[in-house]
């Protein structure tokens, strides 16, 4: 069930993929032909089974490519499902430091517009030390390997008191307990300099993820401050500074009017002195409230839509490592193309395949609001009938029953027998939410991963990264 293949025919072989196992293997097409001769009971092995072929059956059945029987692989499915969503070796908090943001982003209606700032919470130092004691509890009753700690908003550099008072804290619990401290920030950079992260790296800084949004035009224009004026120049020069100091990926986000703009960015990062020191760059599309949808697929939450957005920022939803989720739907060839382009430039960036589980299916995975309400993932912060929880500890009906609706997800199971399963679990449980009004219906992007698998397989074949099969 969980098989992928991508044909090389130029090389007579095949790239396979099992996405329960992460098995990936480059076999002959004579060994794909007999995968297909088990799969629709036409393979007997006769008076006996040559050496070759008995390599090539122990191979397959030791990477997940062959299984008992449909049963036998469901509960396989099962069991991974459950062993993700119970996983203790790691702890993962969000916490949004503030809802406030110096940007007035053309997609966004959250940053500074009108009084929005005026009204956004911003965590106070009490609330912060309230959330170092919540947090030395979880630490104490999950006995985590490692707690990986990100500060996100708004911008969660406008709330810099808050941000070392709780990573302090934090490094002070985790050293008492020997827990590995990974500390993450999610930025737009303006405010980013080299004293912040001096401050930080003491406190497990583990990388910075800052936000362009294509070229100098492009992002100056769609990320502007309230009076109008660019932010690229200042963002490239923050980075530039302390890129020597920390791990710094680039993030961004693309639509119909930018995507041309992503080239002319590449280039521009690639001709910088910090190029070499980028981690990864990793773009995503957005999709504009009164664009169209391509048949058949879903789109991310329209930003700008005010009854889809509560607070937090949606430029990374679902980032709870650092990560942008691949929760964004329509713009599936654009998307491709700026993934490739990337690579092209020589910088790492995400395959475009699913690697697994978002935080939102994983119990010790929390986001932090400024008020102290948890949140299972920053998709749903502010919207507070939503919240999982308080650091309090405090018991409220109404928070245990969305902790209850959110333990018992599962948009996989209308996705029936679809191999990507065990790494998308059905999409982005926020954009189900706030589209569909169901977080239980999937968001597919199938062609998307499809695409991006293809583009894995010929990587791979092209690297002789993977082994190879009789």
């Amino acid at each position: 069930m969980f098989n992928l293949r991508v044909p090389l025919a130029a090389r007579d072989e095949v790239f396979l993929m099992n996405t329960l196992t992460d098995a990936q293997l480059v076999v002959s097409s004579d060994v794909a032909v007999l995968l297909d001769q088990i799969a629709s009971g036409e393979w007997h092995p006769g008076n006996g089974v040559a050496t070759e072929t008995r390599d090539a059956l122990d191979l397959l059945w030791e990477n997940g490519f062959l299984v008992a029987d449909k049963q036998s692989e469901q509960q396989a499915l099962s069991d991974y499902l459950t062993g993700v969503k119970s996983d203790s070796t790691e702890l993962s908090v969000t916490v949004l430091t503030t809802l406030q943001c110096n940007f007035a982003c053309d997609y966004c209606y959250q940053g500074d517009h009108g009084d929005y700032n005026e009204r956004a919470d911003k965590m106070p130092l009490e609330t912060a030390m309230r959330v170092g004691d919540w947090t030395e509890r979880e630490l104490d009753r999950v006995r985590p390997e490692r707690f990986v700690l990100t500060f996100f908003g708004g911008e969660p550099l406008l709330n810099l008191p808050v941000m070392y008072l709780m990573a302090e804290r934090a490094a002070r619990a985790c050293e008492a307990r020997g827990i590995r401290l990974v500390t993450n920030i999610i930025t737009n950079g303006l405010l980013l300099t080299p004293e912040v992260v001096d401050r930080m790296l003491p406190f497990g800084l583990n990388g910075i993820k800052v936000t362009l949004d294509g070229d100098r035009d492009a992002h100056n224009r769609m990320r502007p401050l309230r009076g109008g004026q660019g932010t690229f120049d200042r963002i490239i020069e923050n980075v530039s500074r302390v890129a020597g100091k920390c791990r710094i990926a680039i993030g961004g986000n693309f639509d119909e009017g930018t995507i041309d703009s992503f080239p002319e960015l590449l280039r521009f990062l690639k001709a910088q002195d910090f190029a070499e020191k980028l981690v990864k760059v990793n773009f995503k599309p957005i999709q504009r409230p009164e664009s169209g949808t391509p048949k058949g697929i879903i789109p991310l939450t329209p930003i700008g839509a005010k009854e889809n957005l509560r607070g937090t920022c949606m430029t990374s939803v679902g980032s709870g490592a650092g990560k942008a989720c691949d929760s964004c739907g329509g713009l599936e060839d654009k998307w491709t193309f700026v993934r490739e382009e990337t690579k092209r430039h020589g910088f790492s960036t995400n395959d475009g395949v699913p690697r697994g589980m978002c935080h939102v299916h994983r119990q010790h995975a929390h986001t932090i609001g400024p008020d102290g309400s948890l949140y299972a993932c920053p998709g749903f912060t502010g919207q507070l009938a939503m919240s999982t929880g308080h650091i309090d500890d405090r018991k409220e009906s109404w928070r245990e029953s969305a902790l209850e609706k959110f333990a018992r997800l599962h948009p996989w199971k209308e996705c029936g027998d679809c191999a990507f399963i065990p790494t998308c679990a059905g999409g982005c449980v926020a954009a189900s939410h706030s589209q569909l009004g169901d977080m239980n219906l999937p968001t597919c992007h199938k062609v998307h991963f499809e695409s991006a698998l293809v583009a894995l397989a010929h990587e791979a074949a092209s690297k002789d990264a993977a082994p190879q099969a009789a």
